[in-house]
């Protein structure tokens, strides 16, 4: 049983490779997701991407952060497709999307997203994680969007760290993330010229 995490920006390839990754298996696909279909940008969205999927394809509805593993046949592969939303889930039921965050639902959140990770990362089963890089670009403004930032970098690193196998999807390109070093050397040597 294995654990694949793909991660990188937003349209970036991760959610086709995640894809052809999972067909590659030969077992049935559950594909989890959590986008909620309250506007219709959002519906469009979520209608194109089944309609990418291949034909076979389970898709589950993720209305919180763990339930939809009870509805994992033991044999499927799940391809969560993405982690960030699933975080969104976790977050909904706590007082963390207001101007400010208290310690204490600081705290809950933090748990709520634990609690996600430990499930995805305890799965019995081949599971392929989706996920999005952020803090890229600007510190975001409110208390909960750095929380969320925070919360969603740490449970990627958290299942990267766990993975057998972790790509970061770039402009439709894979990098193997276990091909890197896990911590930075100090460039010397005998080529290397001092001031």
């Amino acid at each position: 049983m294995a654990l694949v995490v793909l991660t990188g920006p937003v349209r970036g390839g991760k959610s086709a490779a995640a894809t052809e990754l999972a067909a590659q298996r030969g077992a049935p696909v559950a594909v989890v997701v959590a986008g909620d279909e309250a506007d219709d940008e959002m519906s469009r969205r979520i209608r194109r991407h089944r309609t990418e999927r291949p034909v076979g394809f389970r898709t589950l509805e993720a209305r919180d952060a763990v339930s939809w593993l009870d509805d994992v046949r033991p044999a499927e592969v799940v391809l969560i497709d993405c982690l960030g939303a699933l975080v969104t889930r976790a977050l909904a039921p706590l007082d963390v999307w207001g101007a400010s965050v208290s310690g204490q639902a600081e705290k809950a959140a933090e748990k709520a997203v634990g609690g996600l990770v430990a499930a995805i990362r305890d799965r019995d089963g081949d599971t392929i994680v989706v996920t999005n890089e952020v803090g890229w670009g600007v510190v975001p403004v409110s208390a909960s969007g750095r929380l969320f930032r925070d919360l969603l970098g740490r449970a990627t690193r958290q299942l990267v760290d766990a993975a057998d196998a972790a790509y970061l999807v770039v402009a439709g390109r894979c990098v193997d993330l276990g091909s890197l070093p896990v911590t930075a050397a100090w460039p010397d040597g005998p080529d290397r010229e001092d001031g």
